[in-house]
């Protein structure tokens, strides 16, 4: 595991797959800050040009899907990748070429947030990437991050969360944090799920706006974590204590939703 010494001096290498946001609230602006902020290095691969601000998304333009590989093998190349988060990917043909990359990079940890729709509701992936998420990522993939909506529509017909993240933890993925922050529920309630059946809680207050880029924000922060040499469920815990924090200190530049803050100075510890 680094040191602090270490990643003062040589930050380990995220490699981020996603969409870029013009308000800077969520997508790969969100990822950068979120692991600089924790001492890693953020690698950027965009997939998608978004036209969105704090209120919702309007538009999706998606990279040619070549380019999105290009980008990924070029850094792969080049630098030491310590970890991959995998954002919004937009088509079946960016998720198929995503899903070929990752499959041959070895044994790295992924974190794989399947942005499908915007806070403000707006649908962000076509509904048969839904299918490549499923059967060509999820095999490949650490730790899932899907809020309350992405894994009803993930595993759809399953009677609660723990079924739901069963079914998923069956095609391959090791851990699932299903997030509750879009429940309505007087606190906020995560679930970490794992491979053995174990489920850990996590209980935070409900903070009293609505946040732009808070998933992206959680993912990079478990993403960074792993890099550093944490455990999934050490990374999850602080992941989501740096999320918490930056969503306490957040602010609201425009018409709509807040953003968090994300601040190295939230992010202190690294394991």
């Amino acid at each position: 595991m680094r040191t602090a010494t270490d990643w003062q001096e040589t930050p380990p290498v995220v490699l981020v797959i996603a969409g870029n946001d013009p308000s800077g609230g969520a997508g790969v602006v969100a990822d950068i800050q979120a692991l600089t902020a924790l001492g890693a290095h953020p690698a950027v691969v965009v997939t998608c040009l978004t036209v969105q601000d704090t209120r919702n998304a309007y538009s999706v333009n998606p990279v040619d899907a070549g380019l999105v590989e290009a980008q990924a093998c070029a850094v792969l190349e080049d630098l030491p990748v310590a970890a991959i988060k995998i954002g919004l990917l937009g088509t079946v043909e960016i998720g198929r070429a995503v899903a070929r990359l990752i499959g041959e990079v070895g044994d790295m940890p992924v974190v794989l947030d399947p942005v499908l729709i915007a806070a403000g509701g707006a649908a962000l992936a076509e509904e048969a990437l839904v299918d490549v998420l499923l059967e060509d990522l999820l095999p490949r993939a650490t730790v899932l991050t899907p809020n309350a909506q992405e894994i009803r529509r993930l595993a759809p017909g399953n009677a609660d969360h723990a079924e739901r993240a069963g079914a998923l933890i069956a095609r391959g993925c090791r851990y699932v944090l299903v997030k509750g922050g879009d429940e309505e529920e007087a606190e906020v309630h995560n679930l970490l799920f794992d491979a053995g059946g174990e489920v850990k809680h996590f209980t935070w207050m409900r903070l009293p706006h609505r946040y732009h880029g808070s998933g992206c924000t959680l993912a990079s922060g478990i993403a960074a974590l792993l890099a550093h040499g944490n455990n999934p469920r050490a990374a999850v815990a602080g992941a989501q204590r740096f999320t918490f924090e930056a969503l306490r200190h957040a602010f609201r530049p425009g018409g709509g939703q807040h953003i968090p803050r994300r601040l190295p100075s939230i992010g202190s510890d690294h394991g």
